[in-house]
């Protein structure tokens, strides 16, 4: 059963409780007024025309009816009318006769100038014996008799009890009452029915349409949420979840094309070292190399692309291992600018002796403790100085190292006075295989995939890294990473 239609029988219901409860509260708004449960079968009846008095006045009325009929002067005994006046006053009513167009008898609770000329003419026949009639503000029930005296003329028998005028507007408007408030509550049940579906059908026949739209394959459109009820939280919560699966697609798209580019890379890097390494074998069966001289140089050939080989083998799978978060890092709290110094000293010789003057500069005014792994950050370095190395053609070669404090953060930078960048290819270098050379010769040397370890590496240290390049003006590599202010445990 759908929700639309046990919200209908829902306030069908309502409506039908709501209506039994309002007629047994009149019920018994009627029983108080009339004192008489049986009475409620009147009470719609304007005129009160079928049961005016209680049981007791009817009795009484009864006998007067039997005396007209049989004994119609003992109307005009005044004695007698006062017994049974007596009788009726004490339930409340009043005993009136008329002769002719005169007044016999009347008490005086109910004597009234106007009173005569308000009661209804003469009907031998008493077909209409019940009724009740309005003098001014006094509304009156009675049940009355006609008949003749002896001297034939025509007489009449009223017995009179005069009601509450409320009770008179009450059961002359009450019908309308009823009516009135029935339509009232259909018409609430109907707007509420109406608000209430379209709060809630409306957004759940919306999240439908948009589990089609995702069960179809298409995630390019947006659930607006309006309002602050749970369906409203339930539709925030699907678009969140639209968002983030839309992300994990497009994450996986880009795996995937990430997928096919390695690839790629990886047959046309590996393709060149194995096409020199096949061709020096070919010559070597072929029996070229036909002195000392040339077969040292063949073998030296094959060594060295085996090693490029064998070096490309083992970065591939540290970044695949770095990629994927496999690769755990053993962090400490070391401090930056010695590690950087003592990186420094190591390696100035090295660099010494293939003509590279190498400076460095460490900021000591500021402490400079930060989590790292000595290890991948070594690596880092390494990196960054390789690359540098590796295209540094002009006279003279310098590279430089510096470290200060930068609010939070440490920043490392390292400046080559190389051919540098174009300002094209910067955004793109710490990109897996990228080279700025369009042919991607590996005559320099290098996998390719030198800084995107780094970069990864750094991200792996919830830090930054981005070069600041010019063409014939050199390379700038800086690195920032958080700094810890606690020193507790330093190494």
């Amino acid at each position: 059963m759908s929700i639309r239609v046990r919200l209908l029988l829902s306030y069908t219901c309502i409506l039908i409780v709501t209506i039994l409860l309002f007629l047994a509260a009149a019920l018994l708004f009627v029983v108080a007024i009339t004192g008489d449960v049986r009475s409620v079968k009147d009470f719609y009846n304007i005129h009160y025309s079928v049961n005016p008095l209680s049981e007791q006045e009817e009795t009484i009325f009864l006998d007067l009816k039997y005396l007209a009929k049989n004994e119609p002067n003992s109307l005009l005994d005044k004695k007698l009318l006062d017994e049974y006046n007596y009788k009726l006053r004490a339930v409340q009513a009043e005993l009136f006769i008329r002769k002719e167009d005169k007044q016999v008898y009347s008490s005086l609770s109910v004597k009234q100038p106007q009173l005569i000329s308000f009661l209804p003419d003469y009907e031998m026949e008493n077909n209409a014996i019940r009724s009740t009639l309005q003098i001014g503000d006094h509304f009156y029930g009675y049940a009355k008799f006609d008949f003749y005296f002896p001297d034939k003329t025509k007489g009449s028998m009223f017995v009179i009890r005069e009601r509450s005028p409320f009770a008179e507007v009450v059961r002359t408007l009450l019908p309308i009452i009823l009516g009135v408030l029935f339509i009232v509550l259909l018409l609430m049940n109907m707007l509420l029915y109406y608000l209430l579906t379209r709060s809630i059908i409306k957004p759940l026949d919306l999240l439908r349409k948009s589990t089609e739209r995702i069960k179809e394959g298409n995630l390019e459109f947006e659930l607006r949420a309006e309002g602050n009820d749970e369906i409203t939280r339930l539709s925030e919560a699907f678009e969140d979840m639209r968002i983030k699966l839309k992300q994990s697609v497009e994450k996986q798209l880009q795996y995937e094309q990430n997928r096919k580019e390695l690839i790629a890379n990886i047959t046309h890097d590996l393709k060149t070292p194995i096409t020199s390494i096949k061709a020096s074998i070919e010559g070597i069966r072929d029996g070229v190399p036909n002195t000392k001289l040339k077969m040292d140089r063949y073998v030296n050939t094959i060594l060295t692309k085996a090693d490029d080989m064998d070096q490309l083998i083992d970065e591939l799978f540290l970044y695949s291992k770095l990629d994927l978060k496999q690769l755990p890092f053993t962090f400490e709290a070391i401090s930056i600018g010695h590690f950087i110094e003592d990186y420094a000293e190591d390696l100035f010789y090295d660099l010494q002796d293939i003509g590279i003057e190498l400076k460095w500069s460490v900021d000591h005014t500021s402490p400079s403790v930060v989590l790292a792994d000595r290890d991948k950050l070594k690596r880092v370095l390494t990196n960054i100085m390789d690359n540098g190395v590796k295209y540094m053609v002009s006279e003279p070669k310098r590279i430089g190292i510096a470290l200060r404090v930068e609010n939070e953060f440490v920043r490392l930078s390292i400046q080559d006075n190389g051919p540098g960048i174009s300002e094209e290819a910067i955004p793109f270098i710490f990109e897996r295989f990228f080279r700025e050379d369009l042919s991607r010769s590996r005559q320099s040397g290098g996998s390719g995939l030198g800084l995107a370890i780094a970069k990864q590496i750094i991200e792996g240290h919830s830090g930054t890294i981005h070069a600041e390049s010019k063409l014939g003006a050199g390379t700038t590599i800086i690195i920032r990473l958080p700094f810890v202010k606690d020193t507790g445990g330093l190494t």
